[in-house]
């Protein structure tokens, strides 16, 4: 499926801690519904940030991985 993100976030080998401060500012901004397509570099990411979707009520509505990076789909909740 292909998704058109209203923003785009690349965190690039930011660590999780302030990959999601990050995002959290980010997402403040962002209306309900709206979505947005992160990127990193970090595996740590790949289980905290399914956690942290659930966490603040937001949707994750898909993991891609390529090699070392994953992209991810948010859709604010």
């Amino acid at each position: 499926m292909s998704y058109k993100p209203d923003f785009l976030c690349d965190a690039g080998p930011t660590g999780c801690g302030e990959l999601i401060m990050n995002l959290f500012l980010t997402m403040k901004k962002m209306d309900k519904g709206q979505m947005i397509e992160v990127i990193s570099y970090d595996p740590g990411a790949r289980e905290d940030l399914p956690a942290w979707c659930r966490m603040q009520q937001h949707t994750l509505v898909e993991r891609r991985d390529f090699g070392k990076t994953s992209h991810y789909y948010i859709e604010k909740g």
